[in-house]
This record gives structure tokens, sequence and C-alpha cells, in this order.
């Protein structure tokens, strides 16, 4: 169900997008402003918000997932085993009302941005 939604809705709203490393990196700050958003909610105690921000960053880490390239070796599979963990995580999250973990998922969220950032030459 999710699958797709992620990168249609960034591709809709921003038909510039330069190439997949763009995408990506857009798909990486998706997550950390969901996470956010997740957080405010629990804090707020407004279930229904924080059920929607904790789906937009399942949805968009799904996207993550389905377009790793298994064959491409060690990195996609720890890709991978780390995008399903973080889904797992903020699923925890939004059952137990719990900031620390979304700011857990958030933190790898964070490095991975910055490593993709150094990796692609736009820091």
């Amino acid at each position: 169900m999710y699958t797709n939604t992620a990168h249609s809705v960034y591709a809709q709203n921003n038909v510039n997008i330069e190439s997949p490393m763009k995408l990506v990196e857009m798909l990486y700050e998706g997550v950390l402003r969901f996470n956010a958003q997740a957080k405010k909610a629990i804090k707020d105690k407004n279930v229904e918000k924080k059920m929607y921000w904790i789906n937009r960053s399942i949805a968009v880490i799904t996207e993550l997932l389905s377009s790793l390239d298994i064959k491409q070796g060690d990195i996609a599979l720890y890709l991978d085993g780390l995008y399903n963990y973080q889904i797992q995580l903020i699923t925890e999250a939004g059952f137990k009302d719990s900031t620390e973990k979304i700011d857990e998922s958030s933190h790898v969220f964070k490095e991975l941005l910055s490593a993709w950032r150094e990796t692609a030459g736009v820091d």
C-alpha cells in the first residue's frame, strides 16, 4: 500500500528532481520531518496525529526499502536490516508513546543524511 506513495508524493511536489541521489536525500529529510511531528504529537497526547505522522515515516522508509538493489552487496543488505529496524522502532514508539524511540530513529536518519550528502558531494 505504501510502497510507491512516498515516491509519488515527492515526485509530484518536486518535478525538478535532478537525480535519484536527490530523491534519497529528500526521503531521509522526510523521515526526519515526520518523526519530529510524531514526537510533538506524542508530547501533546494527540493519538490521531501521532499515528498519522508515524505512518508517514513508515511509508517513506518502506519506499527506501523498495529502492534497494540487494545485488549491490553488503551495503544494501545492511541498509535493508537498518531500515526494517527503524520501522520496528517507530512502530514501538507509537504503541508505547516513546519519544526516546523516535529520537533514536531520528539520530540514525540524521547520520544517514549526513553520510549521503557527503557521498553525493552536497554538503
